[in-house]
Formats: structure tokens, sequence, C-alpha cells
């Protein structure tokens, strides 16, 4: 009987003493974060420009934000304005905003759609003077664009509602450069 209690004894010291990490400690779980690992910012601040000479100058500048929905879709919106001139005939101040979708189908390409609303203030020379005319004009672009590196895009967008007797625009295609930080 003595030695049927110093064995149940003993089997009950071991397994306590097996376990008893388990039954008297506290663990913690601790996640070392690297301090010099960056998550990336999903909302962009960034300013697109263009330069056009056909048929005229046109110097546009939209600075935007820019959220990115995935690794490849982008919304945003922004204003912009820009000045066109056709030499010695017309001067055309715009001023508006647009909304943009952009997708990266890979990582070297942008697409784009993007729409904008302006109001536009134009002044033609006449032989009998000056003619003023403001007026609001609509532009839907669909574009593509080289990704240069993850800030800087170059690229050119068409405006599908170009007239050319109506249209702000001297031509229905306007080369970009868009840079984001």
């Amino acid at each position: 009987m003595k030695l049927n209690r110093f064995l149940l004894t003993m089997t009950t010291v071991l397994i306590v003493f097996l376990y008893s990490e388990y039954l008297f400690c506290q663990t913690t779980d601790i996640a070392v974060v690297d301090s010099t690992s960056k998550t990336e910012n999903r909302l962009k601040f960034g300013f697109g420009f263009g330069l056009s000479f056909v048929g005229g100058t046109n110097i546009s500048l939209a600075p935007n934000l820019i959220y990115a929905v995935s690794n490849k879709v982008s919304l945003g919106g922004g204003i912009q304005g820009s000045y066109t001139s056709i030499k010695d005939l017309q001067n055309t101040t715009t001023f508006g905003a647009n909304i943009i979708t952009q997708y990266r189908p890979i990582r070297q390409l942008t697409t784009l759609l993007e729409f904008a609303q302006l109001k536009v203030n134009t002044k033609t020379e006449t032989p009998t003077g000056k003619v003023t005319d403001d007026y609001w004009d609509s532009a839907l672009f669909v574009g593509l664009g080289w990704n240069i590196n993850e800030k800087i895009s170059i690229g050119a967008k068409y405006n599908l509602l170009y007239k050319e007797d109506e249209s702000v625009y001297t031509s229905p295609i306007l080369p970009f450069v868009n840079i984001t930080f």
C-alpha cells in the first residue's frame, strides 16, 4: 500500500513537473515590426501637366488626389487649368474639375478614363475688335501612359467629346506627364 501511494505521489509530481510550464506560466506573443519597412500609402497626390503644339499652343496643369483601390485600379479627382493660344487669333483660359479612373494591366502601363468639366473664357480677335465668350465645356478622355517608374508616367489621351469647331482643345489628342507623390 505504501508502495502504491509512493508511486501515485511520484507520478503526480512527475506530471506536475513535466506540465508545469503550461500550468503555472503566462506566455506572451511578441511581434517584432521592422522599423525600416514601410507600408504603402493608398492615397497619393499627383500632378499632371500637358503641352500640345498642334494647331496652336496648349498648356495644362492638373493637380489631383488618387486613391489606390487595389494594385491595379485607382480612383480620384482633381482640379485643372489650362491656357490655349492660336497666334493672333484666339486666347482661351479654362478652369475646372475632373474625375479619373486608372487601370494598370501590367506594371509598365496605365490606362485611364477621365471626365472633365471646364469653365471656358475665350477672347477672339476679329476685324471689328475683340470678342469674348464664356461657356462650359465637357471632355471625356481615354488614354494610355508608360510608367517610367512608380511615380512618373508619360502618355497621351484622346478626347471622345472633341468637336473641332466647339471644343476648347486645339486637338483631340493631348500628351501628358503625371507625377505622383
